[in-house]
């Protein structure tokens, strides 16, 4: 389904690269006050990453369930990597890690999802980060969002979802809970102003 929809030839859709902002009216509590990243947008349905929302795990806790350390070595990661963020990036195959990154990192596996972004969901870059070897600026997510086709667009048609150009500081900040907020004021939006009969910018 969603995943099919992002690989490396694939055209860029008009939602590649934009942040859906949930509206008051999102029904689903999987989404409620949620800034998600579309990473891939076709006929094909629609992928992306909730990017305001915690995770329990931390980095070291990932390294060793993938036993690439052991608990001796987690101890010794440098700073930079034991603080390395983890978030929840959405309700599908929630045991699947991706890390969005800054495009200073490629591997074979890298997908670019913007001018400045990709996307890796491989070992490598897990490895990298825990070396303190990684990309500048990275975050990793478990699990994604997806949309079947046509989905994404009746949603947004029926008020679910604003959208606006994604900015990179806003993926990468660390300051979850002020996420929502600000992805509206990127908007010129307050909560406030927020009604059931907006529709996308």
């Amino acid at each position: 389904m969603a995943t099919t929809v992002l690989h490396k030839t694939r055209e860029r859709g008009f939602l590649d690269g934009q942040f859906l902002i949930a509206m008051p009216s999102m029904f689903d509590a999987n989404f409620a006050r949620t800034v998600i990243f579309v990473c891939a947008h076709s006929e094909d349905g629609a992928m992306g990453f909730v990017i305001n929302r915690p995770q329990r795990l931390t980095f070291p806790d990932v390294l060793l369930h993938l036993q690439i350390l052991d608990e001796e070595e987690a101890i010794r990661l440098p700073p930079m990597a034991r603080d390395f963020q983890i978030q929840a990036g959405g309700p599908v195959e929630t045991g699947r890690g991706f890390v969005l990154h800054s495009d200073d990192y490629l591997s074979d596996s890298s997908i670019p999802v913007s001018d400045d972004i990709c996307l890796t969901a491989t070992l490598d870059i897990v490895r990298a980060i825990s070396r303190g070897e990684g990309p500048l600026k990275a975050t990793m997510l478990l699990g994604y969002a997806g949309w079947g086709p046509g989905q994404l667009e009746t949603e947004i048609s029926q008020n679910g979802w604003l959208t606006c150009p994604a900015r990179e500081e806003l993926i990468f900040d660390r300051a979850l809970d002020e996420k929502y907020d600000r992805a509206l004021e990127l908007m010129g939006v307050s909560p406030a102003m927020l009604s059931t009969d907006a529709g996308h910018a």
